[in-house]
């Protein structure tokens, strides 16, 4: 697991402590401003809604909501401009015990840029374009290409970004009749096959240098075929090939009705990268003697000590924390893996109160375990079959190892 997967990981957690906050009414408000957004127009935007709060029946409602944007308007006064990816703010009043409620205020720094400006106010904040971020951020060779021309691209997370668009000088037809037709056919194929290598080549010096998890290649027809079974790509783009769809156009265009047309590939290959661990781990599990696989956090905790751990599997939805923790009365300590929000165990000597000193999520300590011991780590969707087996059935830790620990 890079660390954009792990930082996935952590925004994921802030979102959902974010999402399970409540208001009494309509008055949390949710904030979403685009990178190219003047701050100048969304002060003004503000002043505005202060203004119309003025006719909200509730009291208290309109109390709460005219503080809420007073602090989100301080706010904006330390910017001239919004950050690169824009900003995010959730400000208002939530419920908490009884009729009480807390002031909160949260600033988010997106992951992906802020596409639209967005003003909620409501009962909960909205965290949905924020979600949407989230999620596969792998590389895809994008080729759309035809006879007439030729487009290069890349999808980048949910952006499609063209690099070359290749026109071709291929005749499209002929007239004449007899020898000179054969001869004329011939003379277009060989000029099909010099702009099919030129498209080859070209696509070869942009994909070959990006990181890309697969290609993706559409095309009218048989012309795609010609070109992805014609030798024209280098063989490490060609072993990328995931799929082959027929698109009606190969110009910026054509890029963008390829990644739709491949939606459904495009979301099943993490799911599918996911499969495959788990049922490696359950073949391993199953074997008699000296499998290499092991599971439950004890378990791999050693193998990752021992360093015979290849590739660590951890449930995305754990919610565990390693703490620290010590006896109000004897102070006693010890190490415990808790839930993230749980009741805290009783001393074991002198069956008093223990305090948390220490914490740290179960997945960042892990992760830094795995990283000093040279072993990968593969955070797993819960949302997906093999996702719960994982959770459920091996406590959200299972290891994949290098050799068999006994």
């Amino acid at each position: 697991m890079d660390m954009t997967k792990k930082q996935e990981y952590k925004f994921k957690k802030s979102l959902d402590k974010i999402k399970e906050l409540k208001g009494r009414g309509t008055e949390l408000i949710s904030l979403y401003i685009p990178p190219d957004k003047q701050i100048f127009d969304v002060a003004a935007y503000l002043r505005e809604e202060m203004s119309q709060s003025s006719n909200i029946k509730s009291k208290s409602t309109k109390k709460h909501v005219q503080s809420a944007l007073k602090s989100i308007l301080a706010k904006l006064k330390y910017f001239r401009e919004p950050p690169p990816n824009g900003m995010v703010f959730f400000v208002g009043h939530i419920s908490v015990a009884g009729d009480q409620t807390d002031m909160i205020s949260e600033s988010v720094e997106p992951p992906r840029p802020v596409e639209t400006f967005l003003y909620r106010c409501d009962s909960e904040f909205y965290i949905d374009p924020l979600r949407n971020m989230l999620g596969e951020r792998v590389k895809y060779g994008l080729i759309v290409v035809d006879r007439s021309e030729a487009t290069i691209g890349i999808l980048n997370g949910n952006r499609v970004e063209m690099l070359k668009n290749i026109q071709s000088l291929v005749p499209s037809k002929h007239s004449k009749g007899g020898q000179s037709a054969q001869r004329f056919e011939r003379l277009i194929e060989e000029a099909a096959h010099e702009y099919f290598k030129k498209v080859g080549e070209k696509a070869n010096d942009l994909l070959m240098s990006e990181k890309i998890e697969g290609i993706l290649l559409g095309g009218p027809g048989r012309t795609k075929d010609d070109f992805a079974d014609g030798g024209y790509l280098n063989h490490e783009l060609e072993k990328k090939i995931v799929e082959r769809f027929n698109t009606g156009y190969t110009d910026e265009y054509g890029l963008k009705e390829l990644v739709n047309m491949a939606e459904d590939t495009l979301s099943s290959l993490e799911v599918m990268k996911e499969k495959k661990l788990i049922q490696r781990l359950m073949e391993e599990i199953r074997k008699p003697g000296s499998n290499l696989a092991t599971y439950g956090e004890e378990h791999v905790r050693k193998a990752l000590l021992m360093g015979a751990v290849d590739t660590v599997l951890i449930s995305d939805g754990i919610d565990r924390v390693r703490a620290n923790v010590e006896c109000v009365d004897c102070e006693h300590k010890a190490e415990r893996t808790l839930r993230a929000v749980s009741v805290l165990p009783k001393c074991p000597k002198c069956g008093s109160s223990m305090e948390i000193y220490e914490k740290v999520d179960l997945v960042d300590e892990f992760h830094e375990l795995a990283k000093s011991v040279g072993s990968d780590v593969e955070l797993i969707s819960d949302e997906s079959e093999e996702g719960e087996l994982l959770l459920n059935a091996f406590g959200g830790l299972a290891a994949i190892l290098r050799y068999h620990v006994g």
